[in-house]
């Protein structure tokens, strides 16, 4: 079926403030006041309808029009095709956003018997080392995945600590993207994912309800790594080190309990109080290897909290960050790329809100009325020597939705892959 765009509006037999109507030869789509948002939601009407296979007719289809149509239109079941216009000068730009959106979308949805941990950490290095031999050749990635038992012998004990009661162990990726070829480069940026590829809460069970759809606990490490590919794509020529701690949180003899006391390598004990705040924890060894690397900054991506989700929605991106000049950056990339994202607080009082009676600090807030996110930032802050100064965690709150919205199929987005390549790339 032939869709095309309008400037007009839609004749009143098609309803008030219709933005479809059809015809003989197809669809037309009647932009309104925001005329990407109103292509989304075509779209999606559009699929929900039953039809699975369109062409995009007419010169009104540029970059951007194509780009809000498959958001609405992709959905993981029933998928159809797309027959889009040849785009001249942005068509590699589409397909970068289509592949990089592909493989953050993949393995979000993808069931955690199939990505565990280790094939978490082997299909983003391998995602990359493609990206960047499809666009640079040969030669600029590097990686090591630190996997099981080793984890623990060099210590990283806040993942092992994690994974350790899964019959998938846990692993880590560290990747080098160097396209330089100087091995003494300095590094631009460190991305730090969570890659948690189940999160049954642990001994701090999570009810049915909120355990079904983690196998997407892994969202932050597959937005650090779509977002790398992009930049890739998009030209990146300065050298970016990425970071991601995998790990399934399960419940068995092994499992870490709650009063275990992790110690981290930089010195910092830890009083697990809720082993369904995993999520920190293995963020924590990531962040001490990331602080290492001298880079100009350092950005966590994580679904790291229900607090966030609650102040947000399912729409935004959570940000915090007491650099005030790098959150500008971050917001100014995300309207750049029209996506969405929201500060919420994190100040130097929120770090005295973990204390524990046992260790240095408690993996949960320790005041009656805490804010949730504000407190698991301040937790993760310990684990770098100036947490006030270029460093960035984002709450990935919009990753995946459970249920369809009038803009979104049920699942995962690929939201904020666009806005953290373009802050990669304003560096």
């Amino acid at each position: 079926m032939q869709i095309t765009l309008s400037q007009q509006p839609a004749n009143e037999v098609w309803g008030k403030n219709a933005i479809l109507s059809a015809n003989d030869t197809g669809m037309t789509i009647h932009l309104q006041k925001d005329p990407l948002i109103t292509i989304q939601q075509a779209a999606r009407k559009i699929k929900n309808q039953g039809i699975l296979n369109v062409a995009l007719k007419g010169n009104e289809w540029t970059l951007e029009e194509c780009w809000a149509f498959q958001q609405g239109f992709t959905s993981v079941k029933n998928a159809g095709t797309i027959q889009f216009p040849e785009l001249g000068t942005d068509q590699a730009e589409f397909d970068s956003r289509i592949a990089c959106s592909t493989f953050v979308k993949g393995i979000i949805n993808e069931p955690s018997d199939t990505l565990t941990p280790e094939v978490l950490a082997e299909k983003a290095a391998q995602f990359i080392t493609q990206q960047a031999e499809k666009h640079l050749g040969t030669g600029k990635v590097s990686f090591e995945i630190v996997a099981r038992e080793a984890l623990h012998e060099r210590g990283y004990n806040g993942i092992w600590a994690v994974g350790k009661g899964s019959a998938h162990l846990p692993a880590m990726l560290q990747l080098d993207f160097n396209p330089t070829g100087n091995p003494d480069a300095p590094v631009l940026a460190c991305l730090v994912g969570k890659g948690i590829t189940f999160d049954s809460g642990g001994y701090s069970l999570k009810p049915s309800e909120s355990m079904s759809t983690m196998r997407t606990d892994m969202g932050g490490a597959a937005l650090v790594t779509g977002a790398l590919g992009l930049a890739i794509a998009r030209g990146l020529n300065q050298r970016v080190k990425l970071y991601l701690c995998c790990a399934e949180n399960m419940v068995s003899s092994r499992a870490f309990k709650l009063g275990d006391i992790i110690t981290y390598r930089n010195g910092v004990k830890v009083e697990v109080l809720n082993t369904d705040a995993e999520g920190r924890l293995v963020l924590a060894d990531g962040l001490i290897e990331a602080d290492k690397q001298q880079a100009q900054f350092i950005v966590d991506c994580a679904t790291l909290t229900g607090a966030a989700k609650v102040a947000v929605g399912n729409d935004y991106h959570s940000v915090l960050s007491m650099d005030d000049n790098l959150v500008a950056d971050l917001l100014q990339s995300a309207k750049a790329e029209k996506e969405a994202f929201w500060r919420l607080p994190f100040e130097s009082f929120h770090r005295s809100q973990i204390s524990s009676s046992f260790a240095d600090i408690a993996n949960t807030g320790s005041v009656p009325v805490g804010a949730g996110a504000s407190t698991a930032t301040a937790f993760l802050s310990y684990f770098l020597e100036k947490p006030e100064q270029n460093w960035l965690h984002i709450d990935c709150s919009a990753t995946y939705r459970k249920a369809p919205s009038d803009l979104w199929s049920a699942g995962a987005t690929g939201i904020g892959i666009k806005t953290l390549a373009n802050l990669l790339l304003a560096k």
